[in-house]
């Protein structure tokens, strides 16, 4: 397998970095992330004209077409550079649901939106004790008029303080752990029924716990068919996870170049830190960890591409997320204990880059899920 990318992609990397080092430098991030929306809209605005947002939509809706392989180089970037805004959730969740499941009429209404940058999304589906299981689903979808009424509680809703639309997972028959009878809906995030309490997650992303109280959503607010939901939920969340595997590698990639320099220009007993081989053994298992962590990246990314067996799919992507979950820990690790003291404060990237791996390791499933999802696929 080839894991160098070809010409289009590196020059949409290289674009994405010019753009990173005139106008998203660390101390702009601190800037976006004390904010009160906790992004920037000008950066929205920046990656809609650049492209980003269109990237994996057909060119029908103003997108590229491109696969999940092509958009390694910009999660990439967007990993190297810590970037907040709600790329995943919107890009990569949100409006895969109505890209892959949507009606004309939907994805004429969300797609162009999301390619343009007026329409930001985010995914409601964890709830309390769910522990990862796409399954547990309590929140009730009812018939009503014509269209459905939804009750109930999301925790940890990703990026949901910045959407303006939510995809919202709902059962509409069933108990809270069955396959069958769970359906997704496109709900307005800003009406009054749905209640948010937003916070500031350890890698100063957003988050949010919403409530559902009697919110009233047409017929045409449903996505595909109705109780038959799981399987595009287990599907996209699959592809997400790819993704965010590929974000990983480009801040595991930083955390290791900057603890090489580090180490080759902070000095001890009059030489500098790299030349004790005891530390540069260290140094080269980080480096192990970083290429065997992007080979099962690419296969992920591979995999959400050209797989049709779901049970091979979600063993290749659980795969690649046990090892870049592996590596997540310990090259952060590496990295703050090879910087010493130096490397737990907020002043330097690599204490950020550290919290922001700690969530990746965690977020679509930690190492000990994915473990069991391999093994019983």
């Amino acid at each position: 397998m080839n894991f160098d990318y070809n010409e289009e992609q590196q020059l949409l990397a290289e674009s994405i970095r010019r753009f990173v080092d005139k106008d998203y430098h660390f101390d702009a991030r601190k800037r976006i992330i004390a904010s009160q929306d906790g992004y920037s809209r000008d950066v929205w605005a920046t990656f809609a004209e650049i492209g980003l947002l269109g990237l994996p939509f057909a060119p029908d809706f103003g997108g590229f077409g491109g696969s999940a392989v092509e958009m390694m180089s910009v999660m990439e970037a967007i990993g190297d550079a810590l970037i907040v805004e709600p790329y995943l959730s919107t890009v990569g969740l949100g409006a895969q649901f109505v890209a892959r499941a949507g009606t004309a009429a939907q994805k004429e209404r969300t797609l162009p939106a999301v390619v343009a940058g007026q329409l930001k999304l985010a995914f409601a589906q964890t709830e309390p004790g769910a522990r990862y299981n796409l399954a547990r689903v309590s929140v009730r979808a009812t018939k009503r008029n014509g269209g459905y009424v939804i009750d109930g509680d999301k925790c940890v809703v990703s990026d949901g303080p910045c959407a303006d639309q939510l995809v919202v997972s709902a059962r509409t028959a069933g108990g809270t752990t069955d396959a069958q009878g769970i359906s997704l809906f496109l709900v307005e995030a800003n009406v009054q029924s749905v209640a948010l309490k937003s916070y500031q997650t350890l890698d100063g992303r957003r988050a949010a716990d919403i409530s559902f109280k009697g919110v009233t959503v047409p017929a045409d607010a449903l996505i595909g068919n109705e109780g038959e939901a799981l399987t595009l939920i287990e599907h996209v969340t699959d592809y997400a996870t790819a993704l965010l595997c590929a974000e990983a590698i480009g801040a595991i990639k930083y955390a290791n170049d900057a603890t090489l320099e580090y180490l080759k220009t902070r000095r001890q007993f009059g030489v500098p830190l790299g030349t004790f081989q005891a530390l540069q053994h260290r140094m080269v298992d980080m480096v192990i960890s970083y290429e065997q962590a992007k080979s099962m990246a690419s296969l992920a990314c591979a995999s959400v591409d050209s797989v049709h067996d779901s049970a091979e799919r979600k063993r290749i992507v659980s795969a690649a997320k046990i090892k870049i979950a592996d590596a997540c820990r310990h090259v952060s690790q590496e990295a703050i204990q090879l910087h010493g003291g130096m490397g737990m404060s907020d002043e330097l990237k690599v204490s950020h880059t550290f919290r922001r791996l700690t969530m990746i390791a965690q977020q679509f499933g930690d190492a000990e899920h994915h473990l069991e999802r391999f093994a019983n696929p």
